[in-house]
């Protein structure tokens, strides 16, 4: 099946319900909606999307948050800015991770494209692990 090794799901942290159109959470942790793409990247495309809630979350701890995620199965997670202890939960599980600061469709197309990085932890954080974001 041609494209078929080519789908994945993107899981986009959002400050508000607009989807798409809204921007990329700048803390992960803190976020309060999941944006989801499944994209198929072999014909470049975003192939359907849904917003849900994310019910885990709470003032600066993204490890729940990361479970919460985990259990739409997504291969890929962009986000703002995010501790070393949710980055670490996301490889343990095979999700790569990428930070974007800006519009959610430019973040995906980004994607799509291969046009985004990785992701720094976040400063408040350290790099000693230990902390969600």
């Amino acid at each position: 099946m041609p494209g078929f090794d080519t789908k994945v799901r993107v899981g986009v942290v959002l400050e508000d319900e607009n989807g798409i159109h809204g921007n990329v959470c700048a803390h992960f942790g803190q976020c309060r909606y999941f944006f989801l793409a499944d994209i198929d990247k072999g014909m470049k495309k975003i192939v359907s999307t849904r917003i849900v809630p994310n019910t885990a979350v709470h003032g600066g701890g993204g490890c729940i948050a990361v479970d919460e995620i985990l259990k739409y199965r997504i291969t890929h997670i962009i986000a703002g800015g995010m501790g070393m202890g949710a980055q670490q939960k996301f490889a343990q599980a095979g999700v790569q991770v990428f930070g974007y600061s800006g519009n959610v469709q430019k973040a995906l197309d980004d994607f799509i494209n291969n046009a985004l990085g990785g992701l720094d932890v976040c400063k408040e954080h350290g790099s000693q692990g230990g902390s969600c974001h």
